[in-house]
């Protein structure tokens, strides 16, 4: 190692009095495009500067006797024994500048029996959180750029006129993998959020959206060598939990906390209990589940509160205030004599009644239009409102200062979904379109913060 730190030293003093050089060198400036010019000349002399420093603290780390003691105990804690295959020369690409080459001690499995050894890792590097030959700084932007972006060109493209050289092939990869690393260590339950909803009125809910999955046909494959694929339409499931004042307004000084999965709604559940069970919701003063009239939601929702051991007297259960109104415009509809002003009039009504706390009134006028008529349509609509005339009790939680929409939900499926991951012409394996949702939430939530800590913690070395 003490070679490669040697000429690291050299390389500074080289390039910093070239900086020097640089400095002195007589140049005017007469227009715009001379001072751009000068500029990026700067920025790229500096960047390399930058990049060669970094390439030395990063060596001079790994040579230390402190992180080799603590690499070892890293290889004693994975699951299989590892072997020391000894120093190799590894590169390492940084936020700013050229890749480093650094020497490092790298450790595999044993034989497979076909003279192929198992999946090896730098320990040393993992523990400074280099994953895929990245510097972290360098790994959560180049992740940023491809969730914050529409495309995974446009981050290529963003990230190269900042000097990165890195293809999208690889932008793709990083961003995958960062995503997956902190999924996994979020399961593996070793991860606290450092928060707590003690005191705070909650509010909770979930929806789902629409994305098309790829999948790889059988058979021959097209003349380019290509595997032909067909697309389905899929349902990702998000949950945001959020705080609300006294009146019943999001609290924007509470970063949410959103996720989804495309697992099901057992998987999204088992999500809302990570979630709530860490932030210890039992200590809340009011929490609220609002949800459209979806019974997957409201038939696991006693299960998820038993689990948390949560009182019935701390719940309050509400579907969304507007979707009932819309349900009321389609109870409405079936009245095929009335005139689109006579089901408006009747509409208005409903809903004002609903909004005074008079739920039996409204019942009992569904009851009435519904009466003598026959039809899934019609047997459909009314059993919503019957199944659900418990969770329409708005007159009370506005009292109380509590929302009566989900709208924060649907906001979330908007920009997580909608605006990155649905498209036309855009289809998903199932795993990528499971780590954009996760990187999505969590960078719309403004907790991108947390979910770097996940993905660049010295867990298992998943892709070092």
């Amino acid at each position: 190692m003490r070679e490669i730190i040697d000429d690291l030293h050299r390389q500074i003093q080289e390039k910093l009095k070239e900086l020097k050089r640089f400095q002195e060198k007589r140049s005017e400036m007469e227009n715009r495009e001379e001072l751009e010019k000068y500029e990026q000349e700067v920025t790229s002399q500096t960047d390399e500067l930058a990049g060669l420093i970094v390439g030395l603290k990063l060596q001079e780390t790994v040579a230390s006797e402190e992180i080799r003691e603590k690499a070892k105990q890293l290889v004693k804690s994975q699951p299989k024994r590892m072997k020391n295959q000894g120093l190799r020369e590894v590169e390492v690409k940084v936020g700013r500048g050229a890749a480093v080459r650094i020497k490092s001690e790298y450790y595999s499995g044993k034989s497979d029996g076909r003279k192929r050894r198992g999946r090896g890792f730098y320990p040393a590097l993992v523990l400074l959180g280099i994953y895929e030959g990245c510097t972290p700084s360098l790994a959560q932007e180049i992740s940023a750029m491809a969730v914050l972006l529409g495309s995974f060109e446009e981050a290529h493209q963003v990230l190269l006129n900042r000097g990165v050289k890195i293809d999208v092939k690889t932008v793709r990869a990083i961003s995958y993998r960062t995503a997956q690393r902190a999924r996994l260590w979020q399961e593996s339950e070793q991860f606290q959020l450092g928060e707590n909803l003690t005191g705070r009125r909650v509010v909770i809910s979930s929806d789902g959206g629409r994305i098309r999955i790829r999948k790889t046909k059988r058979g021959q494959k097209t003349k380019k060598g290509r595997s032909r694929y067909s697309t389905h339409w899929r349902e990702p499931k998000v949950m945001i939990i959020y705080t609300v004042t006294q009146k019943g307004e999001m609290d924007r000084a509470y970063a949410p906390f959103i996720d989804g999965t495309l697992k099901g709604p057992d998987a999204l559940f088992g999500l809302l209990e990570y979630y709530l069970s860490e932030l210890n919701i039992c200590s809340a003063d009011k929490i609220v589940f609002i949800a459209d009239g979806a019974p997957w939601i409201w038939q696991r929702l006693p299960k998820l509160c038993k689990s948390l051991g949560l009182q019935k007297d701390q719940v309050f259960e509400m579907v969304d205030f507007y979707h009932v109104v819309e349900h009321l415009g389609k109870v409405a509809a079936l009245r095929k004599s009335w005139k689109s002003s006579e089901r408006k009039r009747w509409v208005k009504h409903q809903r004002k009644l609903l909004l005074k706390g008079q739920v039996s009134e409204v019942i009992a006028a569904i009851d009435e239009l519904c009466r003598g008529r026959s039809g899934k349509a019609i047997s459909r609509e009314r059993n919503y409102f019957f199944k659900n005339i418990h969770r329409l009790n708005y007159a009370h939680h506005l009292a109380i200062g509590l929302p009566i929409g989900s709208g924060a939900v649907e906001s979330a499926i908007r920009r997580v979904v909608n605006l990155r991951i649905k498209g036309p012409g855009i289809f998903w394996l199932r795993e990528n379109a499971e780590a954009m949702l996760m990187m999505r939430s969590f960078y719309k939530a403004g907790r991108w913060n947390l979910f770097t800590k996940m993905a660049f913690a010295p867990s298992l070395p998943l892709a070092a």
